[in-house]
């Protein structure tokens, strides 16, 4: 399954919304994702699980890029 992760790119700042980054990243589930992230800075938002439309809307995106880790 395909999961969009909106995160900060540093866990030592206060999140700001208008630094919110977006990663694209397949995955078992959920705790999978948050096991290939563990090694990064980064400051986990939000997790969300793509399927049907919203995976279909999403690859239109020009800033859609499916992450190796």
């Amino acid at each position: 399954m395909i999961y969009k992760v909106l995160y900060q790119s540093s866990k030592d700042e206060i999140p700001v919304r208008e630094q919110t980054e977006t990663l694209y990243l397949e995955a078992a589930d959920i705790r999978d994702v948050r096991k290939k992230l563990a090694d990064k800075p980064y400051n986990v938002e939000f997790i969300q699980p793509l399927t049907g439309k919203f995976l279909g809307y999403e690859k239109k995106s020009a800033a859609f890029k499916l992450e190796k880790l």
